[in-house]
């Protein structure tokens, strides 16, 4: 929760985590964001049903929350960055073979192997983090979630082209190519840890056991804690301070993963703007998450603006919603659609609270997956709600009341998350030891 003061160079002596961190970020959004903008074109070659759609619709915090439960315990037992490889080489899998689907079920399995992926990624990174940039928290979170917003509003931007030029396939494949390249840092790593520590005396027998050490744990290996799996979880799961920045990245999940499957339409029937306008206009909401993400992370490690933050996002939200509920038209919907971009910057804040709400990156690998987990777990009824609340009134003010409703009953929960504490300090404060 400190400045960072006194930190050294970003690259001295890290450069390979910095590059493996930041490749991973690109492609935790990016194969996400590759595959809406074709669905016209893939469904040109084999149907895909509004059920199929559905699925894969509601695919990514599904899976996310699936696999994010599951990770801590594979990081015990492998390590970050060894978990780190799995996650990755599932992606690059999934993107590969998607591009090679022949119809809706290759399509869908595909795309939950990626998720998987993805699932682990995003439990992985924060941890990471604080792990090998402890005096560049600020910084480093900079990096990352700038990279995800990046990666969010350019697939859009270039699959259709892409796409077009050559085929849908290859605009879905080609994505892959990032997560293979993000490998090899690890990799390396990896390799280059198990070679020093080789090279070293050999580790000292655990006490009373006479048994060695591996030397690729002791150089890079799993991070361990005293209590472990589902005991962290019950423990977080009795705190309010992990339940509040829960709720803030379900918020914000929320937002976006209906905002990227019903924005275009919702602009489209309270705008009455046409089919390309709508699409420019989701990437205008896409675009507004990455001036958030070059300043949240310095204004939260650097000055404590966690409240502030949270408020203006909130106030930001509702307004775009109120904005679209009553005084949308052609000219106006920019400016709504803009506010309401605004409201996503409590992701970036709730990716930086996992990190600095826990003392280690022990910590901060059970708090990572009960935030992602519950966080998506929530996110992922609100896009079935809004389609279904539209079904049932043929408008789009339930809706977005809808949404406001949500937006409004998270802010007790940011002003709770915005505590200068740890989870292990609350924990204390009402349980005694951690």
């Amino acid at each position: 929760m400190t400045p960072d003061v006194g930190a050294r160079p970003l690259w001295r002596g890290r450069a390979l985590a910095v590059v493996g961190i930041l490749l991973c970020a690109f492609s935790l959004r990016s194969a996400v964001a590759s595959l809406s903008p074709l669905i016209g074109q893939i469904s040109a070659d084999f149907p895909l049903s509004p059920t199929v759609l559905g699925l894969i619709g509601t695919a990514p915090p599904v899976c996310f929350a699936i696999f994010g439960l599951a990770t801590p315990s594979l990081e015990r037992r492998l390590g970050l960055e060894r978990v780190m490889l799995v996650a990755l080489s599932a992606i690059v899998a999934g993107l590969v073979l998607r591009g090679l689907s022949v119809d809706a079920v290759t399509l869908m399995l595909t795309t939950a192997l990626i998720f998987a992926g993805v699932g682990m990624g995003n439990i992985l990174v924060p941890p990471l983090v604080k792990k090998y940039f402890p005096d560049r928290l600020g910084l480093m979170m900079t990096l990352y979630t700038t990279m995800m917003s990046v990666s969010t509003f350019l697939p859009p931007l270039v699959a259709v082209p892409v796409a077009d030029a050559s085929t849908w396939r290859v605009s879905l494949g080609m994505w892959g190519v990032f997560a293979l390249a993000g490998l090899l840092p690890w990799i390396i790593m990896l390799v280059r840890a198990r070679t020093e520590t080789m090279n070293a005396a050999p580790a000292p027998s655990r006490a009373g056991t006479g048994a060695e050490l591996d030397p690729v744990t002791l150089a890079t290996g799993p991070i361990q804690i005293a209590p472990t799996g589902a005991r962290v979880f019950a423990r977080l799961a009795r705190l309010p301070l992990a339940w509040s920045i829960a709720i803030v990245f379900s918020a914000s999940s929320t937002m976006a993963y209906v905002s990227f499957a019903w924005l275009p339409s919702i602009v489209t029937g309270v705008a009455g703007v046409d089919a390309t306008t709508a699409g420019l206009l989701l990437s205008l909401f896409a675009f507004m998450g990455l001036p958030s993400s070059l300043i949240v992370p310095v204004l939260v490690v650097r000055f404590q603006a966690t409240r502030a933050i949270f408020l203006v996002a909130a106030a930001s939200g509702l307004l775009g919603i109120v904005g679209l509920l009553f005084f949308a038209n052609p000219v106006t919907v920019w400016i709504w659609v803009a506010l309401f971009g605004l409201l996503p910057m409590m992701f970036p804040l709730a990716l930086v609270l996992i990190s600095i709400r826990a003392r280690t990156p022990e910590s901060a690998v059970g708090l990572s997956s009960f935030v992602q987990s519950v966080g998506y777990l929530l996110a992922a009824a609100f896009p079935f709600l809004v389609g279904m609340l539209h079904d049932a009134t043929d408008a789009w003010t339930a809706p977005l009341l809808l949404l406001a409703a949500v937006v409004i009953a998270s802010i007790p929960f940011g002003l709770i998350a915005a505590r200068r504490r740890t989870v292990e300090d609350e924990w204390e404060s009402r349980h005694g030891r951690w």
